[in-house]
């Protein structure tokens, strides 16, 4: 970096999960005098750790890192009130004179965080009747219903997603557009840089394969196994949450654990590929390789980005 410091912007690290966003958003935090705001949407749950791949205190280095383990499994997620929490992380940290490191996999909160993005309220009445009709049909046939009536959002919501797929028709009912079209351009709230860790479908695969193993090794059914006892099963987000879920699955009896492994491996694959689908889509997003060839410059490539003048 140039002797002269730069004033404090906000940095976005995105991509897909196993890229090697975390230990990124790390480093630009020590190397900046920042600190990381998370932007997972299920490592804002106590006690979700192996399954979301959660930093331990030691790979955090010393870096504050922020909005991790705030709410209780049972807690539904909010889109709205992660923006809320986020600005006033983001804003705290501006103010101080600090970088803030918003680092995470989920698009629509990233977005919540750093654009104007305003969110349609809700109707009681059509929520009721929507998942009274996800229980009776299933998230499968309501996910078909998305997909006729909003082809992006049916791409972008998995059809196992009930919680969210209930969420996008009942946007499209009160607003009469498609859940999509709620989404505005790409405008900033705030001077942003928006780094992409891009790696080979084929390499990501393999990475997967290898992190759910060691979920697996690292006591995965354990957690789960404790986290039932704290109401994991009926939480609408978290028990949907990949991994957990088909480790509740398995501990119902309804598959084996080596099925749910497996099951978990082809999940994620999916989820990665709509990830990266869904940032590829933001001009924004400076892609930088995160391959394994290429990790150990990947550091260095990021923070040349940030002495140069870039288009947020």
């Amino acid at each position: 970096m140039s002797s002269e410091a730069p004033a404090p912007r906000v940095i976005a690290v995105v991509g897909p999960t196993a890229a090697g966003k975390s230990d990124l958003g790390v480093f630009l935090a020590r190397e900046l005098g920042g600190e990381v705001v998370n932007a997972d949407s299920m490592q804002l749950y106590r006690g979700m750790d192996i399954g979301t791949a959660k930093l331990t205190p030691e790979e955090r280095g010393g870096i504050p890192h922020h909005l991790l383990d705030i709410w209780d499994v049972t807690v539904t997620a909010s889109v709205a009130e992660y923006q809320r929490l986020a600005r006033g992380e983001i804003d705290r940290l501006l103010a101080e004179g600090r970088w803030p490191v918003l680092v995470g996999g989920s698009g629509l909160y990233v977005r919540g965080a750093i654009d104007h993005l305003e969110f349609p309220g809700t109707d009681p009445a059509v929520r009721a009747r929507l998942e009274d009709e996800l229980t009776l049909r299933g998230s499968g046939a309501l996910h078909a219903r998305l997909a006729a009536a909003d082809p992006e959002a049916g791409r972008a919501i998995l059809p196992s997603n009930g919680r969210r797929i209930v969420r996008a028709l009942e946007v499209i009912e009160i607003t009469g557009r498609p859940f999509t079209a709620n989404l505005p351009g790409h405008d900033s709230v705030y001077d942003t840089v928006q780094i992409g860790v891009d790696v080979a479908r084929s390499e990501l695969d393999e990475r997967i394969t290898t992190r759910v193993d060691r979920m697996w090794d690292a006591g995965l059914v354990d957690e789960v196994r404790a986290l039932q006892t704290r109401g994991l099963r009926d939480g609408r987000t978290a028990s949907r949450a990949l991994g957990y879920q088909q480790v509740l699955s398995a501990l119902a009896g309804e598959c084996t654990e080596e099925e749910a492994r497996a099951e978990t491996v082809r999940a994620t694959k999916r989820f990665a590929r709509r990830q990266d689908s869904w940032f590829r889509r933001d001009p924004r997003v400076h892609w930088l390789s995160g391959a394994e060839g290429d990790r150990g410059e990947l550091p260095a490539r990021a923070l040349s980005l940030l002495e140069r003048p870039v288009t947020a």
